[in-house]
C-alpha cells in the first residue's frame, strides 16, 4: 500500500481499492457459504428425526384415531319402555355382580322396611370387610340413613344390617333376594350376600337381568332421589356423623348429562355400573361390567349408540 501527501489531504492510491474490494467479497462469500451449510445440516438433522429410519418406531401424530374399542366384558343400553336395545355385548353372558347386588338389597329394604324405623348394629356387621361406614355394634340408625351409606358410599357393613333388619339374618335375607330377582324376570342371576362381595358360595347375573333389577328399583321415589346425590351427611340416633360421597364418579365429570346409577368393583369383576340416562322421550338404561376404562366405555355407547352427547 502506497500513501501520497499533497498539501493536508492524505489520499488512497489506486492499488488499496481493489485489495479491499476483495477481502470484502471474500467475507461475504464465505459467511454466505457458512449460512448454506448451516442450514443444510438443519435440514439433514430433521429429516433423520422426522423420518423413520429402519429399525426405528415411527409414530405420525397426524394419523386419525380409530374406533374406540370398548373395554368392558359386557354391556347393555336399553329403552325399558320399548324394550329396545341400544347396544347389546353379551348382555345375557354371566358376570360378576359385585355392589351392583345392592340395588336389590335396597330394592328389598324399601319394600319391607319404613324409613324412619330405626335398626341397630349387630357385631356380624361390623366384620364386614370394606368399603364400609365403620358402624359400632349397639349403634342405632334410620333404614334411610342406612340406605343412603348403602347406595352413596357402596357401605357393606350398612347393607348387612339392613338385611338382618328385613329377615332377621344375612342367610335368610339371601332366600329374600333370589326370589325376588326370579319375580322380576332375572333368570340368569344368583346372590350369595346383600352386598356383592367374593364369597364361597356361588353368585353371578347379567347385565340384561341387572337392568330388570335396577329398572323396578327406579320406581321408588326414594331409590330415584338418593342416587342423584354427590354428598350427604348422615346421623346414628347416639349422634355420631358420617360424611358420605357418591362413588359414581360420572356425577363429577364436565358431562352434559348426568347418569344416574349404582357402581361396582371387585378383583373379580373389574370395574361396573348399572344406572340410567334421563333423555326427552324417557330413559335409557346402561349396565357395564368387566370394564378396565368405565366411564369412556359408558360415555362413548351412550354418545355413539344413544345419540345422547355428554
Amino acid at each position: 500500500m502506497r500513501l501520497s501527501n499533497k498539501g493536508d489531504a492524505i489520499k488512497v492510491t489506486d492499488t488499496f481499492i481493489p485489495f479491499y474490494l476483495k477481502v470484502s467479497v471474500t467475507f461475504i462469500i464465505l459467511h454466505t457459504m457458512l449460512k448454506f451449510f448451516r442450514s443444510c445440516l438443519i435440514a439433514v438433522l430433521i429429516s433423520v428425526l422426522v423420518s423413520p429410519g429402519q429399525g426405528m418406531a415411527y409414530r405420525s401424530f397426524s394419523r386419525p384415531r380409530g374406533a374406540y374399542h370398548i373395554t368392558a366384558n359386557t354391556a347393555l343400553l336399553w329403552d325399558p319402555a320399548s324394550n329396545q336395545r341400544y347396544f347389546d355385548l353379551g348382555a345375557d353372558r354371566e358376570v360378576f355382580p359385585a355392589s351392583t347386588t345392592k340395588v336389590l338389597t335396597a330394592l328389598l329394604v324399601l319394600e319391607n322396611l319404613p324409613l324412619d324405623k330405626f335398626v341397630m348394629v349387630s357385631p356380624h356387621a361390623t366384620q364386614v370387610p370394606q368399603t364400609k361406614l365403620g358402624l359400632r355394634a349397639g349403634e342405632t340408625f334410620r333404614v334411610r340413613d342406612l340406605l343412603y351409606g348403602l347406595i352413596l358410599k357402596s357401605a357393606n357393613d350398612a347393607a348387612v344390617v339392613l338385611a338382618e333388619a328385613v329377615a332377621g339374618s344375612e342367610g335368610k335375607f339371601v332366600d329374600l333376594m333370589n326370589a325376588r330377582a326370579r319375580e322380576l324376570g332375572a333368570l340368569h342371576s344368583h346372590f350369595a350376600n346383600p352386598h356383592g362381595l367374593p364369597s364361597p358360595g356361588p353368585q353371578f347375573t347379567t347385565a340384561s337381568d341387572m337392568a330388570l333389577i335396577f329398572t323396578q328399583a327406579l320406581k321408588n321415589d326414594f331409590f330415584r332421589q338418593a342416587i342423584t346425590f354427590k354428598y350427604l351427611v348422615v346421623y346414628s340416633k347416639e349422634g355420631q356423623r358420617f360424611y358420605l360421597k357418591s362413588h359414581n364418579r360420572s356425577l363429577f365429570l364436565n358431562w352434559k348429562h348426568h347418569v344416574f346409577g349404582k357402581t361396582g368393583y371387585t378383583i373379580e369383576a373389574q370395574s361396573c355400573f348399572v344406572g340410567y340416562i334421563p333423555r326427552v322421550n324417557g330413559i335409557l338404561i346402561i349396565v357395564v361390567y368387566g370394564c378396565r376404562k368405565r366411564w369412556t366405555d359408558m360415555k362413548y355407547i351412550i354418545e355413539h349408540y344413544g345419540r345422547i352427547v355428554l
